[in-house]
Formats: structure tokens, C-alpha cells, sequence
């Protein structure tokens, strides 16, 4: 998961703290997890790193994430940041809570330290220039298209075409940005990435982290991974549809969700519900600086686009390159997630939880560019801050920690990928019809 590496001053002390510089605590206090465990609410948050014990209630609001993303970890033994130290767990106190795997987590952040001593954290400016490149020229292209040939239908099509795959690959660029993996300093992550996904897309860094990071913290892990909230549209994996139906729910009919997914899922996701999500988002927050590069993105479009189609013909042309964007980001996105584990809060271990949540997509020159190298899943989703070009290289390490532990490592076909999030929704469908009808 992408964080700022932000630092403040802490909240209330705690018991046996002692303030040290800045605001920090002394050592000398010690706790059970039984304690720490305690404060695991809205209003009192501590999590465990490394046997060292942090209060983060007030540190959390702060977060680039939302609170939401804290709050999924608190009480909890979380290794992905570092908020204020109050102390550290008792010597009688095992390394990692609720009975997790310690010689798997010990492996784990082994390998985490051969990454950081190979060099694998560090990007490549020249690959990520080279594709920020590429999507400048498929922008010009595709209006140089209409300048010099004209805007037949066909012309027209080829133009819609050649700016959905540049919003798709700009896609994948933000994303990048968003998890502070292409430069060392985090303001430069910041910047670049509303620069994309502001200006070169229409949308809104903060709604973007705020609900990507969330995600990432706790992946299809209902109530908490926003990917997995359906709004009663759908129901996905083993236990959700068994509870709607022995509840009785029937807000669609969803042992046909494999096939209405196909009207509203794809077609819809980017036109219409995240286009309002941002919108509604940027004004209730009053995030004036992602609404105003937001903003340069359709005064842009509208100035380069007006001339050949006016107004309503430009709009027509957005919308229809949203679609065809859509249906690109969905099927990316849920093959890797949609077929896997779904389930309520389990306290696993950050390896297992990721690795029940995500699968990979074969390696070839074209999944990794169409996918944005999010074929790599797995990987991405262990290491958030690695540059998407060396996930190749930790992969078979990955891979190798997985069968010495026996942690499935699933990997498929980019064909049998896609075919399982339809059995995934037909199944799920299924199962909810029968509970529905017999329990």
C-alpha cells in the first residue's frame, strides 16, 4: 500500500509512555495483545510493528488513505507504516497475533529485505518517461487523425479507439504515481499523479488513494476493500450470497448476475458510476486542487474536439471512449480479484490475506502492457511500492516462499482469467438461489 511516510505529533500518552523527542513515546511501557487489541476503534487506534507499539488515533486522520485504512489494521500487527511509538509488546508476547504463521512472517519480511538490498524499490526513469510518452502520442495521433483525414465514421472510430487506449494506459501510469513507486521523493509522486489522472483523465487523485488504498489494505474483505462493495447489485464469493438468501434479500436477481453483469458492469462502471462518485466526492470534500485538474482535462478535450464535432458531438465522443475505457479497466481489474476468497475480517497474515485475494495473469509482452503489469498481482499487491518493471524479477521468489509454506500461487491465462469472473458470478448466483429458496 502507497502512504506519504507523513510523521506527526501523537495523541493522548498512553499508560507507562513517556514523551520523548517530538512528540514520540519512550520504550519503557509494554503490553499484551490482549491490550493492544483493546484499541481497535474510530477513536483509539494502536497497531504493532516489528514488537514496537504505536498509537495512531490521531495520526490516522491525517493518513493520504482516510481513516478507513487505519482503522482496517488497529489493533492488529501491521508493517506498512510507522506512527508513534508509545512501546512495545510484554517478552512473553509471541511476534504476530491470533495464532498468525510466525515462521511464515519471518520468511516474509526475509524477503522483503533481499528486495530492498537488491535494489528492486528503485524504478527506472527512462521506462516510466518512455510510457508516459507513449500516451502523449496516442492523444496526438488521434486528434493529428482528424486534422488531416477528416472525421468520417471510420476515422472517427479509429480516433475513439487510439484515446480509450491512452486513457487506459494513463490508467495504469496514475496507479504507479498513487503507490510512490517512481520517485524517491513522495511530492513527486503527488504531483505527477494528478498531472495524469487529473489532467490527462478527468478524475480525482484523493477519491482515487482514498479508495485504492482501502483496497489494498484489507483486499476482498467485505466491509472494509471498497472493490467489494456491490451496493446490493451483485453478490460475490462463498459467504455473501448464503447470508442474502437466508436473509431473504432479493435486490436483483442474482442467480442472473452472470448476465446482467455484461449491461451494467463493464458498460457502466466508468461512465456513470465512478464519473458521479468523483464529482460527489471532489464537492463534499471541497477538494477545489483535484477539481480544478480535473477540470483542465475537459476544457482541454472540449477546446481540441469542439471544432470537429461541437458541443454535443464532443460529448458523444467522451462518453463513447469512457465506455470502451470501461469495459478495458473492468475486465483487467476483477480477473484478478473477482474469482479469488471473499469473505468477512479473518486476521490473516499480510502474505496469506494477499495471496487469497489475488492471482496472477501470464507474462507476455502484450498482458503486461495491457494490463498495466497488473497481471503481476500478486507481487503487486506484496510489495505496493515496487516499480512495476521488476515484479518479473521477484516473482519466482514469491513463488518459491508460497510452496515452502504451502500458500496457493495461482496463475492463468489471460482467456481463462476473464472466463472465470463470469463462473465466479454464476456460482455466487447460484449459491445465493439456493439458500434463498431452501434455507
Amino acid at each position: 500500500m502507497g502512504g506519504g511516510g507523513q510523521q506527526t505529533e501523537s495523541s493522548e500518552p498512553a499508560k507507562g509512555g513517556v514523551v520523548g523527542p517530538g512528540g514520540g513515546r519512550g520504550g519503557s511501557a509494554v503490553y499484551t495483545w490482549e491490550e493492544v487489541q483493546r484499541h481497535s476503534h474510530r477513536g483509539d487506534q494502536w497497531l504493532v510493528i516489528d514488537r514496537k507499539v504505536y498509537n495512531i488515533t490521531q495520526w490516522a486522520k491525517r493518513h493520504p488513505g482516510g481513516i478507513r485504512v487505519i482503522s482496517h489494521f488497529a489493533g492488529e500487527d501491521a508493517t506498512f507504516l510507522k506512527p508513534l511509538l508509545i512501546g512495545e509488546l510484554a517478552p512473553t508476547e509471541p511476534s504476530q497475533d491470533q495464532g498468525k504463521n510466525a515462521a511464515l512472517v519471518q520468511d516474509f519480511q526475509a524477503l522483503r529485505d533481499h528486495v530492498e538490498r537488491e535494489g528492486l524499490l528503485r524504478a527506472r526513469l527512462l521506462f516510466f518517461s518512455l510510457y508516459l510518452g507513449h500516451i502523449l502520442l496516442l492523444e496526438a495521433l488521434a486528434l493529428g487523425l482528424l486534422w488531416v483525414w477528416g472525421t468520417s465514421w471510420s476515422l472517427t472510430l479509429l480516433c475513439s479507439l487510439m484515446l480509450a487506449t491512452s486513457q487506459a494506459q494513463a490508467s495504469w501510469l496514475q496507479h504507479d504515481f498513487g503507490h510512490l513507486s517512481v520517485f524517491k521523493k513522495s511530492s513527486w509522486n503527488h504531483v505527477l499523479q494528478k498531472f495524469v489522472i487529473g489532467h490527462l483523465k478527468g478524475a480525482s487523485a484523493n477519491w482515487w488513494n482514498h479508495r485504492h488504498f482501502q483496497h489494498h489494505a484489507k483486499p476482498n474483505v467485505f466491509s472494509k476493500d471498497p472493490d467489494v462493495n456491490s451496493l446490493h447489485v451483485f453478490v460475490l464469493g462463498d459467504t455473501q450470497p448464503v447470508e442474502y438468501g437466508i436473509k431473504k434479500l432479493k435486490y436483483m436477481p442474482y442467480h442472473h448476475q452472470h448476465q446482467y453483469f455484461f449491461l451494467i458492469g463493464p458498460p457502466l462502471l466508468i461512465p456513470v458510476y465512478f464519473h458521479i462518485q468523483i464529482l460527489r466526492t471532489m464537492f463534499l470534500r471541497q477538494d477545489w486542487v483535484d477539481l480544478a485538474w480535473s477540470m483542465s482535462f475537459y476544457l482541454r478535450f472540449f477546446c481540441c474536439y469542439y471544432p470537429f464535432f461541437g458541443l454535443f458531438g464532443s460529448v458523444a465522443l467522451i462518453t463513447f471512449v469512457r465506455f470502451l475505457e470501461s469495459h478495458w479497466f473492468v475486465w483487467v481489474t476483477q480477473m484478478n480479484h473477482l474469482p479469488m476468497e471473499m469473505d468477512h475480517e479473518r486476521h490473516q497474515d499480510w502474505l496469506t490475506m494477499q495471496l487469497s485475494a489475488t492471482c496472477n495473469i501470464e507474462q507476455s509482452t502484450f498482458n503486461d502492457w495491457f494490463s498495466g503489469h497488473l497481471n503481476f498481482q500478486i507481487e503487486h499487491h506484496l510489495f505496493p511500492t515496487m516499480p512495476r518493471h521488476n515484479y518479473h524479477l521477484v516473482a519466482p521468489l514469491v513463488r518459491a516462499l508460497c510452496e515452502k509454506h504451502g500458500v496457493p500461487y495461482q496463475v492463468k491465462t489471460l482467456k481463462k482469467g476473464i472466463i472465470d469472473v463470469v463462473r465466479s458470478l454464476k456460482k455466487s448466483g447460484d449459491l445465493w438461489l439456493d439458500a434463498y429458496l431452501h434455507k
